[in-house]
């Protein structure tokens, strides 16, 4: 939709939280230490795999936890680059997930969608517990409710039944929700379902080529705050 039109204003938002909320590709820092000149690959590899096993269990129906797809998709980015991952390198990287870098812009935007009386909240692939360590370890807690998680479906995006848990916790429809997502595929899940949805470009992407276009497009968070008007 072009950015001219002007947008009934939704009346709550829901945050994908990795990518979106919190950096994957900051786990490249730790890997660079390890392996010096490798870090970015593995950090890019890693993600593409976890969420490469994200859809294998979902669509096979043989579900397994957030954070054991993670762990796997290590293991396997870590064997096709060639590189040597003991137990303890695996600790570390895996340590470091738990605890990602946040995107700096957060704190200010939910802090404005909290001072506009906007519910905020969190629809993520991850697990209960690996969400709730990265929103404390942030420090975003405060303004992040409810935070829902695949995990109770046991499904993962951009499967229907974990879109269906924003409405059924907001107790609102999915077009009066705005989803925000990083990941190009998650926002195209999000508008197939019927929310709003923002894709939050950071890398400038193109675009999926499904003949399906998110709500707006931007190069970071603050774009959130264009849907809810201060009064």
């Amino acid at each position: 939709m072009p950015d001219s039109v002007p947008l009934p204003t939704p009346e709550a938002v829901l945050f994908d939280a990795y990518g979106t909320l919190f950096d994957v590709y900051s786990v490249g820092l730790a890997a660079e230490q390890l392996w010096p000149g490798r870090g970015d690959a593995l950090a890019l590899l890693w993600r593409d795999k976890q969420i490469d096993y994200t859809r294998l269990c979902s669509m096979s129906g043989r579900y397994r936890p957030f954070w054991d797809l993670t762990r796997a998709g290590l293991r396997f980015a870590a064997q096709k680059l060639g590189l040597p991952l003991d137990r303890a390198a695996e600790d570390r990287l895996m340590n470091e997930y738990r605890h990602l870098s946040a995107f700096p812009e957060n704190r200010e935007v939910l802090q404005a969608l909290a001072a506009r009386g906007v519910r905020a909240g969190i629809l993520s692939n991850g697990d209960p517990d690996m969400l709730a360590v990265a929103v404390k370890s942030a420090g975003l807690q405060d303004w992040l409710n409810p935070v829902l998680s695949a995990h109770s479906v046991q499904r993962f995006k951009t499967d229907a039944a974990v879109y269906q848990l924003g409405p059924q916790a907001l107790g609102l429809p999915a077009k009066k929700i705005l989803f925000v997502s990083s990941n190009g595929w998650d926002a195209i899940g999000a508008t197939w379902f019927g929310f709003f949805t923002l894709w939050v470009n950071r890398a400038g992407a193109p675009l999926e080529q499904l003949d399906t276009t998110p709500t707006r497009t931007a190069g970071n968070l603050r774009a959130v705050l264009d849907f809810f008007p201060a009064s």
